[in-house]
Order: structure tokens, then C-alpha cells, then sequence
């Protein structure tokens, strides 16, 4: 017969694969869209067989499938509702955890007096591209950017920033978005396009949350 304990013995088993930073960085690589092995681990630093590894113990407790196509394994998230679940861990982390506030701040060290670059939530994204006042800069990979992307969103990533700056307007607001709350890629490009007198600031969140909460992408 089965017990409550053996459901909350299965229910341990995805927890167990979450914690991991490894497997975390590989969910939310996944969350841009469908990748292979190899992409996967390149983009998180791991080797090919780490990469593979983590990925079998995140496939076991369902929270990636896996297709083949030719000589590659093609993986993808199992449901969006896990972007929010990834969300959902990083907000308990943050208010609960000292060491985690702590971290976020040093990643996100604001070296403007005025507070200027403040991100911007998800509301103020909303009401900016309504009224036409900002300019969207997906700084991730292209091909990032291509399996999906906020609308009307430029593609420039970041090692190309400098060599593609008459794409964007000295005119109007800037904000640039990347993978998630965390990646670092829109952090700086801000910072380099502030310093070349662009008015720019960053999205608080990144694709996959504006994607999860059921807003338009392209």
C-alpha cells in the first residue's frame, strides 16, 4: 500500500536534483530553448561527460527529456512551470538566506551614486514598450535569441556590443535582458553602454520569466 511517506520519499528526488549549482545552470540554459550536449556544456563550463552526468539526474527526476537527432542528444525542459519553480527557490534563497543576499550584491555591485542603474521590473517593461519610449537589447547568443525573444527585441551579444552600436538609438531609453535574474551579460553591457552616454538599464528578470508569465515572444 502505498504511504505518504513513499510519495514524499518520490517528491525528494527532484529536490535532490536541484541541488546541484551544475544542474541549476543547465535548467536555465534550457529554459532559452532546446540544446545539445555539447552546447550545454560549453555554455556552463563543464565537460562534455559532467555535462551528460548532471544532465541523467535531471532527465531521472523529470525535469528534462531528451530526443535524438542524428549523432546528438537534444534536451529540453519538461514544463515551463519549472522556470517558475527555479524562481520560486531563488526568492526563498534570498530572503532567508544572509549569504545569498550577500552574493546577489556582489554580483550586482552598483557603482553609480544615483541609483541609475536600477533594474527595471517587469511592470515598468510593460508600460515603457506600450508608450514606445524604450528599446529592447537581447544580449544573449543568437542562437538563444533565435529559439525565442521578447518582441521587437535588437540581438546583439555581448563580444559583438561594440562593433554594432548604430543599431541602437542615443534617443530613447534602453534596456537589456538576458538569461535571468542572474546572468551577468546585461549587467555589462550596461555598464559599457553607459560609459558611451547611452541611456541604459537592465531587466530584473530575463526571457524565461517573461516567457513563463504567459507575455508575447517572438
Amino acid at each position: 500500500m502505498t504511504s505518504q511517506q513513499d510519495l514524499l520519499d518520490t517528491l525528494a528526488q527532484v529536490a535532490r536534483a536541484l541541488g546541484n549549482g551544475h544542474r541549476l545552470a543547465l535548467l536555465e540554459r534550457l529554459a532559452q530553448g532546446d540544446a545539445a550536449v555539447e552546447t550545454l556544456a560549453n555554455t556552463t563550463d563543464l565537460t562534455i561527460g559532467n555535462a551528460s552526468q548532471h544532465l541523467q539526474h535531471l532527465r531521472r527526476a523529470g525535469l528534462v527529456t531528451a530526443q535524438r537527432s542524428g549523432k546528438q542528444m537534444i534536451y529540453r525542459l519538461t514544463d515551463e512551470r519549472i522556470v517558475n519553480l527555479l524562481g520560486l527557490l531563488r526568492q526563498v534563497a534570498e530572503t532567508n538566506l544572509a549569504e545569498m543576499e550577500r552574493l546577489v550584491s556582489r554580483l550586482f555591485a552598483e557603482d553609480d551614486a544615483d541609483g541609475v542603474l536600477e533594474a527595471v521590473s517587469r511592470d515598468e517593461l510593460l508600460a515603457g514598450l506600450a508608450s514606445g519610449e524604450v528599446t529592447l537589447l537581447d544580449v544573449r547568443p543568437e542562437e538563444e535569441y533565435e529559439a525565442g525573444h521578447l518582441p521587437e527585441a535588437i540581438n546583439i551579444p555581448l563580444e559583438q556590443l561594440e562593433d554594432m552600436l548604430g543599431k541602437l538609438p542615443k534617443d530613447r531609453e534602453i534596456v537589456a535582458y538576458c538569461r535571468g535574474p542572474y546572468c551577468v551579460l546585461s549587467h555589462e553591457a550596461v555598464q559599457r553602454l553607459r560609459q558611451l552616454g547611452y541611456r541604459v538599464r537592465r531587466f530584473e528578470e530575463g526571457y524565461p520569466e517573461w516567457k513563463a508569465a504567459g507575455l508575447p515572444i517572438a
